[in-house]
């Protein structure tokens, strides 16, 4: 495979800012994006190009920097919707404020970001759209389901356009961390709500403690873990001479969550077959009938 362009947002910290070394190191181009463009500068130094993307701002503000970002190297062949944040609190004690505000970065920014870049990929019949999903996408952690939510969305959405664009010879990747040692925990990227409520004060106090003492202590390897996804998009290394499919979970507790929810959604249609499968109209039931 030839030199490819990435574009990744999200690159302060976490995968964004180890992909942008990695892609470097393969020899490839990296434009690293983050809010706040000190943040990111010494990338710059390390070889890639860098601009200020906010992924809420405005659809036009992105498309803007996205034209931009390709004027640089004249394409992209790559993007990576990286950025996210968490938001742990119970459902009565979180905001609506404070749900909009994580769906707006985990969900609409990657859609902003992706139809920004979209018609430049489909236009050139190539390109990879890469999202960071979660194991949040799968299991619904108690305390966490603003960021669980946000994360379900998204696999829905992408599923749906990985579907809208293959005929283009594009390819979409849906990535599923577990639990790596990001700074997704960390204070700057973790918001924690609380519970004020006394029937989950015991619990949320837990949860958020616990939270805590992962930070930094996560069992996943952010460094194992960029190389592998730039292995599935250059189809080099673990995934040489391998169909890359759509979803790709990353590590053992990732594994092991998604294999117990599909063994138990497995043991569900066979125990309720009956049941989920005797809904449709009797034969020669007149439907508009009382």
């Amino acid at each position: 495979m030839g030199q490819l362009v990435w574009l990744i947002t999200g690159c302060s910290s976490g995968f964004g800012e180890l992909l942008v070394h990695h892609v470097l190191s393969r020899g490839d181009l990296a434009i690293a994006t983050g809010r706040k463009l000190d943040k990111i500068k010494h990338l710059e130094l390390a070889g890639a190009a860098a601009l200020e993307l906010d992924v809420t701002r405005p659809q036009q503000d992105i498309d803007d920097t996205v034209a931009k970002a390709i004027a640089i190297h004249g394409r992209v062949d790559v993007v990576v919707n990286n950025a996210a944040y968490i938001v742990m609190g119970g459902w009565e004690d979180i905001e609506y404020d404070q749900i909009l505000a994580q769906f707006d970065t985990n969900v609409f920014g990657s859609i902003k970001v992706t139809r920004a870049v979209l018609p430049h990929l489909r236009e050139r019949r190539s390109g990879t759209m890469v999202f960071i999903g979660s194991l949040s996408g799968w299991h619904g952690h108690p305390f966490v389901g603003a960021y669980a939510g946000s994360k379900f969305a998204l696999e829905g959405l992408v599923e749906s356009l990985s579907r809208e664009t293959e005929a283009f010879g594009l390819k979409t990747l849906l990535i599923e961390p577990g639990r790596f040692r990001t700074k997704l925990l960390s204070p700057g990227n973790l918001q924690v709500m609380q519970s004020k409520i006394p029937d989950y004060a015991e619990a949320s106090r837990e949860h958020a403690n616990g939270l805590a003492k992962e930070d930094q202590t996560q069992p996943g390897d952010t460094q194992k873990a960029a190389k592998i996804i730039v292995d599935l998009v250059r189809k080099e290394g673990c995934a040489a001479a391998k169909d890359v499919p759509f979803r790709f979970p990353l590590g053992p507790d990732c594994f092991s969550t998604i294999k117990e929810k599909c063994e138990e959604t497995l043991n569900l249609l066979q125990e309720w077959k009956d049941v989920i499968n005797s809904t449709n109209h009797d034969s020669g039931t007149d439907i508009g009938s009382n």
